[in-house]
């Protein structure tokens, strides 16, 4: 099992919220809350400026953010954000599922986005720091976590289009429930027509916000047509799958390879996907990641020849697809109902995140 001891290497001063929510009103708002809409007592900052650099590291109580109207962040979309989670095991210890990943990929995407890179024992040390003072709001009912939210935000007040001089680390944390409270439940897919996630040399690989709210109007036209996902296709020819509005995909095949759209720059190259990869090439299973069209994968439902389909990432871990819809056509995908494969995925994945499981690959990390 884990052996990681919380890091020392960065510090963050603490001021502690005077008035914290009480221990009855804490767990009302926990208990069965839609996602993301209940808030800790605390959050974790820093400043960077241009002059002095990465600064003023801080743990204060939850309030909210004072902006510009200026600021870059409000007219030029200058942010990036990551989502991770830290699980409560059995013995009441908390961890997280590797956040090395996760603060590889934040600073990643702060270089894409000209915003200065945090590193990752600042990027680690401010969850311990945040963890440390709300740790009671870690859950620890099973398949509950406290989601880890940190972000960079442009705060120069400058209409000026260039990288802002000064910058904002926050990091917020919600308590969230099972993503799927009554059992794993196969989501409806819906082919985007007409709308593209990201384009060759645009910010698709970054977790930049700009590229999820132009995924918000093709979500909402799979909605109207009664799917709960939208599928994106490439922007260039409008042919090859990419992911869904925030996860990756992978399709199961008959003859047991599994297959998922290569990282060409336009995809988020997500932690599960990743996790995914690794635990299936560690069973010996062939993955293979190649350009998949829609024509492709439509014959491959319609004769058997793919027999699941599936999306990953940090929220729903693995999540099973039942139906791929379009104007053309609405498939089954197997049976309808979530696959061996996804099944055992998932399962295998979640064990090791809530230590049911050893972690054989080092994934996780203690904090608490």
């Amino acid at each position: 099992m884990d052996t990681t001891t919380p890091s020392d290497a960065v510090t963050y001063a603490v001021t502690p919220n005077p008035a914290p929510a009480s221990a009855d009103e804490r767990a009302r708002r926990m208990d069965s809350q839609p996602f993301g809409t209940v808030f800790t007592d605390h959050l974790a900052k820093a400043t960077w400026t241009s002059d002095a650099g990465w600064h003023h590291r801080r743990v204060e109580p939850f309030g909210d953010l004072v902006l510009h109207p200026g600021a870059t962040v409000l007219h030029y979309g200058q942010q990036v954000f990551e989502g991770l989670k830290a699980y409560r095991w059995a013995d009441g210890s908390v961890h997280l599922f590797r956040p090395e990943a996760n603060a590889a990929r934040f600073a990643t995407s702060a270089v894409r986005m000209a915003l200065p890179p945090l590193s990752e024992d600042d990027f680690i040390g401010a969850i311990e720091a945040l963890i440390g003072v709300d740790a009671a709001w870690v859950p620890g009912a099973d398949e509950t976590s406290l989601y880890l939210r940190p972000m960079l935000i442009g705060t120069e007040a400058c209409l000026g289009v260039r990288p802002s001089q000064t910058v904002e680390f926050v990091l917020l944390a919600s308590p969230v429930g099972a993503y799927f409270p009554n059992g794993v439940k196969p989501v409806s897919i819906w082919v985007a027509q007409g709308f593209h996630r990201a384009g060759a040399g645009g910010t698709g690989q970054a977790k930049t916000a700009g590229n999820y709210a132009a995924s918000l109007l093709p979500q909402q036209q799979a909605q109207d047509h009664g799917c709960d996902q939208v599928l994106f296709l490439d922007a260039s020819r409008d042919l090859y799958v990419e992911e869904l509005g925030g996860m990756n995909v992978f399709a199961v095949r008959r003859d047991g390879t599994v297959w998922t759209p290569r990282v060409t720059g336009t995809i988020l190259e997500g932690v599960t996907r990743s996790s995914v990869i690794e635990l299936l090439r560690a069973d010996g299973r062939e993955v293979v990641e190649r350009d998949i069209s829609i024509d492709e994968l439509r014959d491959g439902i319609s004769s058997g020849a793919i027999e699941e389909f599936f999306a990953c990432g940090t929220a729903a871990v693995v999540t099973p697809i039942a139906r791929l819809v379009t104007p053309s056509y609405d498939l089954v995908i197997g049976d309808g109902g979530p696959g061996t494969l996804t099944t055992s995925l998932r399962g295998r994945l979640t064990d090791i995140q809530y230590g049911r499981a050893e972690d054989h690959l080092g994934w996780m990390r203690r904090v608490l």
